[in-house]
C-alpha cells in the first residue's frame, strides 16, 4: 500500500432479503479481477473478524444496548406508509426520508431488553450542526434535528433509524460499530454518502468511539448523468467483464487515475 496502510474489505450482508452467498461470491472474484487486493476480508480472514456484517450481531446488540441505556434511542412504531404520507420529503431520491418526530416524546426504551419488534431511532438533538473535513471535497457543514424556531423548517435530516422491527440493524449503526471495533482511520467511500457521515458522527460521539478520516469520492456516472447503482440496472463490473473489458480499460472508464 502506497500509504503503509491495511486495506479491508467487509462484506455488508444485513438484509437476509438481499444478501447471498452468491453474490459475495462475486464480489470477491470481481474485485480481485480487477486488481484489488485487501489484507483482511470474508475470504482471508484478519485480527478482527468476523468481516460479514451477518456474522457480527453481538456487536451491534451491545451498541444498542448502550444508546438506549444512555437515553439516545426512543421506539418508534410508524409504517413506512406512515412515513410516506408525512409532510416531510427527503432531501434527494436516495435518502432516509426525514422523520416528523411522530414517536419522539416516547421516553420507555428502557422497559426494552431486545430491539426486534419496533424500529428504533436515534434522537437527533434540537438544531444540531455536525461539521467535518473532508479529506478529498473539504469542509461539510449539516444541520439536523427539530427547529425549535420553526418546527415546519425543513433540515438535513431527522431522528433516523438504528435498528429495523424485524430485527436488523440499520446501515448506520453497523459501519459506526465496524469501524470501530475494526480499528478503521480512513473511511473511502462515494459522495452520496456524505450525510450518512453526519449522522455517524453523532452516533460516534454517543458512543465514545474515535472518529476516523473520512474520503468521499465523486460518483461513477453513466451517459446520461445518472450515477451508476445496482437499483438502476447500471453496468456492473461482472457485466463489463462479459463485454470483454480489460482491468485496465474499466479502471480508465472509472476516472482511476
Amino acid at each position: 500500500m502506497e500509504n503503509h496502510g491495511t486495506l479491508i474489505l467487509r462484506n455488508e450482508n444485513l438484509d437476509p432479503q438481499r444478501s447471498n452467498p452468491e453474490f459475495a461470491r462475486a464480489m470477491i472474484e470481481d474485485l480481485r479481477w480487477l486488481g484489488i487486493h485487501w489484507s483482511e476480508g470474508p475470504d482471508c480472514g484478519g485480527e478482527y473478524g468476523p468481516y460479514s456484517q451477518s456474522r457480527r450481531r453481538k456487536h451491534y446488540l451491545d451498541a444498542w444496548r448502550l444508546l438506549s441505556k444512555g437515553g439516545f434511542l426512543y421506539p418508534c412504531t410508524c409504517s413506512r406508509k406512515d412515513l410516506a404520507q408525512s409532510a416531510i420529503a427527503p432531501n434527494d431520491a436516495d435518502d432516509e426520508p426525514i422523520y416528523p418526530g411522530t414517536c419522539r416524546e416516547r421516553n420507555h426504551a428502557t422497559a426494552f431488553t431486545e430491539p426486534a419488534g419496533v424500529n428504533w431511532r436515534f434522537r437527533v438533538p434540537d438544531d444540531t450542526v455536525v461539521e467535518f473535513a473532508d479529506l478529498n471535497l473539504g469542509g461539510q457543514r449539516y444541520v439536523a434535528g427539530k427547529n425549535v424556531a420553526d418546527k415546519n423548517k425543513v433540515k438535513d435530516f431527522g431522528d433516523f433509524l438504528v435498528w429495523r422491527r424485524d430485527d436488523v440493524p440499520a446501515y448506520q449503526l453497523a459501519v459506526v460499530v465496524d469501524d470501530e471495533a475494526m480499528r478503521i482511520t480512513e473511511v473511502v467511500r462515494g459522495a452520496d454518502l456524505l450525510k450518512s457521515t453526519a449522522r455517524q458522527l453523532l452516533l460516534i460521539r454517543a458512543l465514545g468511539y474515535t472518529v476516523p478520516n473520512y474520503f468521499h469520492c465523486e460518483l461513477v456516472r453513466d451517459s446520461a448523468g445518472m450515477r451508476l447503482a445496482k437499483r438502476h440496472d447500471a453496468l456492473s463490473i461482472r457485466h463489463l467483464r462479459g463485454q470483454g473489458l480489460t482491468p485496465g480499460r474499466v479502471l480508465e472508464m472509472a476516472g482511476w487515475p
